[in-house]
């Protein structure tokens, strides 16, 4: 099948389920940037419970901005903070020290756009999973696209879907129990080298 999806900051589980069993995963790159979605928003799992990470960027007074043209607010030290959180978070998980090498420069380089951050933070999980995906961009907006399963409704945050993912284990499970559909990281660094096989074998139906 061929899928129609936003690229985001560190994607969900479910964006990588549906990109995993995809034939072709074409990049929506022309919409309108709307806030309290994963354009600039991922979950991990922290000492207490899911925490938000937001990039900050900056809003214009348009009532309509494209994507592609939203710049992050590099005034605030959000890279920073982010990294330690996930310091916090991970260093204890089977693998973060693994993959740690591959994801530190995404927040050691200032980035302008969001669009551009989020792509490189794909392709940086992709090579850690040395998944190598089949990846179009779209050109203009479009409503509905022939031949294309559309999966832009991930990108929303607020309204977050059940899915029935198979547990597994979360440095924090013993205190907080299982949370689903984090971003791929939690799974990448509880799971490591199997999460590839995690990913092709869940199947995104709502519970």
């Amino acid at each position: 099948m061929n899928i129609l999806i936003h690229p985001t900051y560190f994607p969900t589980i479910a964006h990588f389920v549906a990109m995993v069993k995809a034939k072709e995963v074409m990049f929506e790159m022309d919409d309108n940037f709307v806030k309290q979605t994963y354009r600039n928003r991922t979950y991990i799992y922290g000492a207490n419970g899911k925490l938000a990470l937001n990039i900050p960027v900056i809003h214009t007074q348009k009532n309509r901005q494209k994507y592609r043209d939203v710049k992050i607010f590099n005034t605030e030290n959000w890279q920073g903070i982010h990294w330690k959180s996930l310091l916090t978070a991970y260093r204890t998980s089977p693998f973060f020290e693994y993959y740690e090498d591959d994801l530190a420069p995404l927040f050691q380089k200032q980035y302008d756009y969001i669009l551009d951050f989020n792509l490189n933070c794909f392709d940086a999980v992709c090579d850690c999973l040395q998944l190598d995906l089949n990846i179009s961009k779209s050109e203009i907006y479009k409503e509905t696209v022939e031949d294309y399963i559309d999966y832009r409704h991930l990108v929303k945050a607020k309204k977050e879907h059940s899915y029935n993912f198979k547990p597994y284990t979360q440095v924090f499970s013993d205190k907080h129990g299982f949370i689903p559909n984090l971003s791929v990281l939690d799974l990448l660094f509880n799971e490591g080298p199997n999460t590839l096989t995690y990913l092709e074998s869940q199947e995104l139906k709502l519970m």
